[in-house]
């Protein structure tokens, strides 16, 4: 544990960063010069129109004007919007309908790829400009434009570039943290017994025939290119895909509601989702599945079993870090909680729970397995289990999964043959 000096020297430090604040509130202003700008060369180009004196040449040098000043102004939201949830604080837009799409997945690397992008735009604009009017341009000017939209173009590529494999080392560097915390939860209690985990839901789940079956969910796009490193970061106990999942299983299951999360939208709007039903249905799977997709469209996710996350945080308890640890657990917009009210939890580690699923609340999202209603989560979780269940259900989609087991059914096929 660190000790308060310390502590209170990293906090000094990490809230200095609010001086960067009114640097972004003068690019505002900034933004309000180029609007007024914007509208004097819109104001002029029509009133020559008006008078007749706009020739074809002019009229194009204007309207590349009024582009060019729009892609600065873009270039000064992304700097605006995206340094200050990347570098001061979060703005907290997740859910409103005018987010913008790069922002639920922006970070140092993404902002400045997209960056160096806009300003290659904004260069191209200014080379066409000369390119329209070359008759009034030197061959110098001409030459030292296309020499310098060159080297932005090369610089752009090469940031786009390093920006891939930087941001895979920092994903690795999370999943070798995740790992070492799991590993000495395991050491610290008692790690359930391997037969347990094949109580979660079907491994077998997958069946070629049950593919066209599937609703067609198009794939969330990464454009990143790191959905990998995130899934082998997420910890899942193996790689589900809605594709492979058996729909014709369970006897009651809504697949329209399915195909929708499958689009992993819930986890911009920092909603949850709930799977219920008995051992065998699914449950599990179809948490994974759409764990998979959320990775692929952006998101970090962390996969625990609700036993392996008690055990988690009774020893960042322990170690007098829970704040510390549930704070950290922010940088995961998605949580998948595997298998609720399989084991009876004792008071202290229901109220464990009940941290992990509050401080979520309306913050971030979860994923919660369970073989039980919500309503009947009192048996397993004693007194915390209406709070929780209020918490958790307020912004939540609940998906009822009915039938056999899977792997009971399997087995008495196979025996039977």
């Amino acid at each position: 544990m660190q000790n308060p000096p310390t502590t209170t020297l990293g906090y000094a430090l990490f809230a200095t960063r609010w001086l960067q604040a009114p640097l972004y509130f003068g690019l505002v202003a900034a933004q309000g010069v180029y609007v007024y700008k914007f509208f004097k060369e819109l104001w002029t180009l029509i009133l020559m129109c008006v008078g007749g004196h706009a020739t074809e040449t002019y009229v194009m040098l204007a309207v590349l004007k009024l582009v060019d000043v729009v892609m600065i102004a873009n270039l000064l939201i992304m700097v605006i919007v995206g340094g200050y949830e990347t570098f001061v604080s979060r703005i907290g837009l997740q859910g409103h309908r005018d987010q913008p799409e790069w922002l639920s997945h922006v970070n140092s690397n993404v902002l400045k790829v997209k960056l160096a992008t806009a300003i290659v735009g904004i260069s191209s604009v200014h080379l066409l400009q000369m390119f329209v009017d070359v008759h009034h341009t030197s061959q110098h000017a001409l030459l030292w434009g296309t020499v310098i939209h060159m080297a932005f173009i090369v610089s752009a590529a090469i940031l786009a570039y390093m920006s891939g494999p930087m941001a895979a080392h920092a994903d690795r560097g999370h999943a070798d943290r995740g790992h070492a915390d799991r590993g000495h939860a395991d050491r610290g209690h008692a790690a359930r017994p391997p037969v347990e985990r094949t109580r979660s839901e079907p491994a077998a789940g997958a069946r070629p025939e049950s593919a066209a079956a599937t609703p067609s969910v198009p794939r969330q796009p990464d454009p990143d290119g790191e959905a990998e490193a995130r899934i082998r970061a997420a910890g899942f106990p193996a790689r589900k895909l809605l594709e492979d999942f058996d729909h014709q299983h369970p006897r009651g299951f809504d697949r329209d509601t399915v195909a929708r999360l499958g689009k992993a939208e819930f986890v911009t709007a920092r909603r949850n989702v709930v799977f219920v039903g008995p051992p065998g249905t699914g449950k599990t799977h179809l948490a994974v599945a759409l764990g998979v997709r959320a990775c692929q469209a952006g998101h970090r996710v962390l996969y625990a079993t609700a036993a392996e996350w008690a055990a988690r945080l009774a020893d960042a308890r322990a170690a007098g870090r829970l704040d510390a640890e549930l704070a950290a657990l922010d940088d995961h917009p998605l949580l998948i909680v595997d298998e609720v009210g399989y084991t009876p939890f004792d008071a202290d580690t229901a109220g464990l729970l009940f941290r992990l699923v509050a401080h979520r609340y309306e913050r971030a999202s979860l994923i919660v397995t369970s073989d039980r209603p919500l309503g009947r989560w009192n048996e397993v979780l004693g007194a915390s289990a209406p709070a929780m269940t209020d918490r958790l259900a307020h912004h939540a989609e609940i998906v009822r999964l009915d039938g056999e087991s899977y792997r009971t059914r399997h087995a008495s096929a196979a025996w039977a043959d």
